[in-house]
């Protein structure tokens, strides 16, 4: 747990260092000459493909989602499950909200069309929201996976998911690539903070 604590409190300052970066300004290179290279990969499949993942990261569709899940967990006795992956998913929306406004950056210009949406860039709510979800439903579930093998293909599988939804947010143009890695850091930390407390009761 202390190795986790400490990923935690690394992927924390990773999220700190990274936005007073934003703020003054210093990715600018990075984000642009990574935009640019993504741009250049665009084709009409690869769009629909990313607008199809992109929908997986949603907040408001992690937050249904995490509703249901949670009822489900609740009819077999599984209350604390519950509530933890509830804390993990809806706490973190809300966090990642408050955050946005903290630091006001405004939206990069969308790529192909797409939707723009109206809230602020930094940090990427789908890609914080989604470690979150994903990552603490798996970790609820691969207790009772008897098999070594098949619990790491899921860990693989959800870490591969995640990271195309952050990818997805790159690629459409609604996010600076240090808002999806400035999320990830955020979503760990918040993450592993939560699944501890599982650790806790279930041990």
């Amino acid at each position: 747990m202390w190795v986790l604590y400490g990923v935690a409190a690394v992927a924390l300052l990773g999220f700190l260092w990274l936005g007073r970066a934003v703020a003054t300004g210093q990715t600018t290179p990075f984000d642009t000459a990574v935009r640019e290279t993504v741009h250049a990969w665009g084709s009409v499949w690869l769009t629909r493909l990313m607008v199809g993942i992109t929908q997986f990261g949603t907040p408001r569709f992690l937050i249904i989602v995490t509703i249901v899940v949670g009822w489900r967990l609740s009819r077999i006795g599984r209350w604390r499950a519950a509530a933890l992956l509830a804390l993990s998913t809806i706490g973190m929306t809300a966090l990642s909200e408050s955050l946005k406004v903290i630091y006001h950056r405004p939206r990069p210009s969308a790529f192909f069309g797409y939707t723009e949406p109206m809230s602020y860039s930094y940090p990427s709510g789908h890609a914080d929201t989604s470690i979150c979800f994903y990552g603490m439903l798996v970790f609820i579930v691969s207790g009772h996976i008897k098999s070594d093998r098949r619990r790491l293909a899921v860990w693989v599988e959800t870490a591969i998911l995640i990271l195309l939804i952050g990818c997805s947010r790159v690629y459409l143009g609604v996010h600076y690539p240090t808002d999806v890695i400035g999320g990830y850091c955020l979503g760990l930390a918040w993450l592993i903070g939560i699944a501890s407390r599982f650790v806790h009761y279930y041990r």
